[in-house]
């Protein structure tokens, strides 16, 4: 597989969507509270939405969502994005949640980019991905996840948050969204490594 319009345009988003969620968050212009409002409203939306074709909404989701979850769960990446943020919102320190966030948006994103253009080596845990898109991938959430938390942190989290990411986990047939498991598991990770 070789890197498309469509996936270019969906990983700009990812990054642009976490940089946003990460900048208003530390400016004090999103919290917990509305960042659970804004779950509800998406997930009242991508409801309607399978009704309903909402204007505006609708030809959004016909750019950035796989054709997949366009008849099953409209905006299912973007709501399960918020979702864990508001996550790890709720189970770390501020600053920790952040950085996971800064690991979700670089790292998953980049990893993603560069595995599809520059791939080479398949992964030793998918059978989709490549060891160059994780290696970057890392390197790019450790760089973002540096903006909130000590070296040695920010390396863990990148670490722990691009090892799991390679790995499909799934709950029966369906695989579980690494918009939730990336920042739990690079919260995770600082956590860990504090306690230490």
């Amino acid at each position: 597989m070789r890197l498309n319009d469509f996936e270019w345009n969906r990983q700009l988003f990812h990054i642009f969507l976490g940089l946003a969620i990460v900048a208003l968050l530390k400016f004090g212009f999103l919290d917990k509270k509305l960042m659970l409002i804004i779950i509800i409203i998406g997930l009242a939306l991508s409801f309607l939405n399978r009704k309903i074709k909402i204007p505006v909404i609708h030809e959004l989701l016909q750019k950035l969502e796989r054709k997949k979850e366009l008849g099953t769960f409209p905006g299912k990446g973007m709501i399960f994005y918020f979702i864990g943020g508001y996550l790890s919102l709720l189970l770390f320190p501020k600053e920790v949640a952040m950085a996971s966030m800064m690991v979700l948006a670089l790292g998953d994103s980049v990893s993603h980019l560069y595995g599809l253009h520059y791939g080479k080596l398949k992964h030793p845990l998918s059978k989709t991905k490549f060891l160059e898109g994780t290696i970057a991938g890392f390197a790019a959430g450790f760089i973002g996840a540096l903006v909130f938390l000590p070296w040695h942190e920010a390396l863990v989290a990148s670490l722990a948050a691009m090892i799991v990411e390679a790995i499909e986990i799934k709950i029966g047939t369906e695989q579980v969204d690494d918009n939730l498991i990336i920042p739990a598991v690079a919260g995770a990770a600082v956590w860990i490594v504090r306690m230490i």
